[in-house]
């Protein structure tokens, strides 16, 4: 018995390669080409990145420039000539009232549709995954199709209603428009996301004489949290970069930056000390709010992926 636990042993040995020098450079060789594998996708995604963030940093470096400086040569000769450097172009901006009021009818746009389509789309969601009531699930049916209808279908049957109540060119249409389109990925996303929710939590909750509104604000939101920032920031972002419906239903005495920053070219095609620090604070402003809610973003999209 011994000899067969001696051979047994020595061949377990031999084939993890433990204490022979072989052994262990096969390890080390492993372990070698591991790191290298990964120190070159940390090259490869820091050039994709640098790549990617190309056209922003040609961008805020224009904005700095003078048009002289903008029409003689490119944004790059810059790192060789830094005194071109200035902050005058954004100075003329702060003194361009278009600019400056297009970015305030911006903001008019975009959080209360940003808000709206929150505080609806979770009451809905919360609704469609613990309410019962009658034809539930045919009207989340109806919401899920929703999803599919394009904005380009809605434009002129959406105008010709507006028109007809008043609304046509005004902040309060372009809120509404954003909104009613918001809705249907805000319900979709906000239900799946409470229908995860533990039935046992909800039904402590309510023998301890919880309401449904006290359990949707006390305990299906908290634990929403992460899925609402999401949300948010995605309309947010939709809202802030669109152009389409803006054009369409804003007020044209006050449009929003995207149409502004149109009118611009259209208007002064070589007005480019306005053009490029106003498209750049109009491309900051959604980067900052997509930093300040990063956490939740991530926290909220790897909870839908374990899901």
């Amino acid at each position: 018995m011994s000899g067969v636990s001696s051979t047994n042993s020595t061949s377990s040995s031999a084939s993890t390669g433990g204490g022979r020098p072989g052994g262990r450079s096969t390890g080390l060789a492993a372990r070698l080409a591991a790191r290298a594998a990964g120190g070159a996708l940390r090259v490869l995604l820091v050039l994709v990145a640098l790549f990617w963030l190309m056209p922003t940093v040609g961008l805020l470096l224009s904005s700095l420039r003078s048009p002289s400086d903008i029409s003689s040569s490119g944004w790059w000769q810059v790192f060789t000539a830094p005194a071109q450097l200035t902050t005058e172009n954004y100075r003329d901006l702060l003194s361009d009232d278009a600019i400056t009021g297009s970015l305030v009818s911006t903001v008019l746009i975009t959080v209360p549709a940003t808000l709206l389509v929150i505080v609806i789309g979770a009451f809905a969601g919360y609704a469609f995954a613990w309410l019962d009531f009658p034809g539930r699930d045919w009207w989340f049916l109806l919401v899920v199709a929703l999803l599919v209808v394009p904005v380009q279908v809605a434009l002129v049957p959406v105008s010709k209603l507006f028109g007809a109540v008043g609304i046509f060119e005004t902040t309060l249409g372009v809120v509404l428009f954003h909104t009613a389109f918001g809705l249907p990925f805000a319900i979709f996303l906000l239900r799946n996301f409470f229908a995860e929710i533990p039935r046992e939590l909800l039904e402590a909750a309510r023998l301890d004489g919880a309401g449904e509104l006290r359990l949707f604000t006390r305990v299906v939101l908290p634990l929403g949290g992460p899925a609402v920032a999401s949300l948010g920031i995605f309309q947010f972002l939709w809202v802030w970069n669109d152009m389409l419906v803006a054009l369409i239903f804003a007020d044209a005495q006050s449009p929003p930056i995207t149409v502004a920053l149109q009118q611009q070219v259209r208007q002064f095609g070589n007005n480019v000390d306005v053009l490029a620090p106003g498209a750049f604070v109009s491309m900051v402003i959604p980067l900052l709010v997509f930093f300040a809610f990063q956490r939740q973003f991530v926290n909220g999209v790897m909870a839908g992926a374990v899901k």
